[in-house]
């Protein structure tokens, strides 16, 4: 009998060890309430830089395109040039300017490619030396 009666209690002892305090419990809500909008913010803040580096790595291959093109149909001699493109489903916003560079009879032609991502506006530059056909030199200031 006596022996009985021990493993009784020992089993209320054992319900009593698997259950949470409210201590735990709120403990633990706590603990959720704070970690919860910080990793809700660092999934945004990846998010937005995500975007930023596709939008990014596209905005360089136009400004890539654009600058390769100038330079091969010479037409960036022309004063500055500007429009808008379109990869996949982006639009980009391209600038392409000449200045003459000082050192030699050659020009500074910079390819510029403006774009948005999550409500902000992001560029991208690309510049190359380039001189005319017969190394004629043009005075253009800006």
């Amino acid at each position: 009998m006596k022996f009985a009666i021990l493993k009784t209690s020992k089993s209320v002892v054992r319900r009593r060890c698997q259950a949470f305090t409210l201590a735990e419990v709120l403990a633990a809500m706590l603990f959720l309430a704070i970690v919860v909008p910080a990793a809700v913010e660092a999934m945004h803040l990846a998010s937005l830089a995500g975007e930023v580096a596709a939008r990014k790595g596209a905005a360089v291959r136009v400004a890539d395109r654009i600058l390769n093109e100038s330079l091969v149909m010479t037409n960036w001699s022309n004063g500055t040039q500007s429009g808008t493109t379109s990869e996949g489903a982006m639009e980009f916003r391209w600038t392409l300017t000449s200045q003459a560079w000082p050192q030699d009879a050659m020009q500074l032609v910079t390819a510029e490619v403006k774009f948005s991502a999550q409500g902000k506006d992001y560029s991208v530059k690309l510049d190359t030396l380039a001189s005319l056909p017969g190394g004629t030199n043009l005075n253009m200031t800006q």
